[in-house]
């Protein structure tokens, strides 16, 4: 049997490299230093694309590869990927939810409470030596029982929810509607009005068009100097200038980000700031998430080219 031509947007752990090899041709736009000259030697070929969240398939690549049937997203946002180029063409995109979704829930946390209670400084203020020299590190922030504000109540946002109820905090949400399994949790239908009754403000929205830059100067400015400010979700959904501002000026206390603007190289302001916690996207960054997703990437291509329905369907 012929292997269909997968082209392969970005770097993926070994094992799944190894497994799609099996069945697929793997052409490996990532290494590719003309990338426009590789996509002219091999885009007649290519059948799909395998990509990832943040790296998605613009309308210019969708539109070079005229053989082009699939598109599969190793992540659950697929934002990055133009949908109305793929409709144009009946071009089917599928991702990888719910497989993420409570590592994602837990990094969140963890940066709440790093952050809250500054480990990491603590941890250095150890490691220099000024534990013995200097006496005990300066008081930090509570966590439990706060207001806690949780932006996109979706998959992750619910499991973020669950997790900060074990912290007996007082939790509200915003999102296009109230939701029939929040329970008691609190709707508040803006994103200014929900960061305004809170000292924790988790984004947890999928990202796009219609949610960008949702949190502005003027919501930072509601989660105001004593408000912490934590982004799992897309960096786009984030002011990253006002935020800055807000943070170097001291009009937010803190933020906890996973994702940035241009990442892996972000605004070299970030590194100026002690009131920020920096992760390099690795809200997903378990090998037992990373497995299941890559075995979902791989599963959703054979699927399609067996003819099977896909798993995991965006369109």
């Amino acid at each position: 049997m012929t292997k269909p031509h997968i082209l392969q947007m970005g770097a993926y752990p070994a094992w799944d490299v190894e497994v799609l090899e099996e069945r697929f041709v793997l052409h490996r736009y990532f290494e590719a230093q003309d990338k426009q000259a590789f996509v002219a030697e091999h885009g007649a070929n290519i059948r799909g694309i395998a990509t990832r969240g943040e790296l998605g398939a613009s309308k210019e690549l969708i539109e070079a590869l005229p053989s082009l049937e699939v598109i599969s997203v190793y992540g659950v946002g697929f934002d990055a990927v133009n949908l109305d180029a793929a409709r144009a063409r009946g071009i089917r995109v599928t991702n990888t939810p719910d497989v993420l979704t409570k590592d994602v829930a837990d990094l969140a946390l963890a940066m709440m409470l790093a952050s809250s209670r500054d480990v990491v400084g603590a941890s250095a203020w150890v490691r220099s030596g000024n534990w013995a020299g200097q006496g005990n590190y300066p008081l930090q922030r509570r966590a439990f029982g706060k207001r806690a504000g949780v932006l996109g109540l979706g998959r992750i946002g619910f499991e973020v929810a669950k997790r900060l109820a074990g912290f007996d905090m007082d939790i509200a949400y915003c999102d296009v509607s109230a939701k029939d399994f929040a329970g008691d949790w609190q709707f508040i239908d803006n994103a200014r009005g929900l960061a305004a009754r809170s000292d924790f403000l988790f984004v947890t929205l999928t990202g796009g068009a219609a949610t960008r830059h949702v949190v502005n100067r003027e919501v930072i400015d509601a989660l105001g100097p004593e408000g912490m400010l934590i982004n799992v979700s897309r960096a786009s959904n984030i002011d990253e200038d006002a935020l800055l501002s807000a943070l170097e000026e001291r009009r937010l206390g803190w933020a906890a980000l996973d994702v940035f603007e241009g990442e892996p190289r972000i605004n070299p302001r970030f590194l100026a700031l002690d009131n920020v916690l920096l992760q390099p996207h690795q809200a997903s960054g378990t090998v037992e998430t990373r497995k299941a997703m890559g075995k979902l990437v791989h599963d959703n291509l054979v699927a399609h080219f067996d003819g099977a329905p896909l798993l995991t369907p965006v369109i």
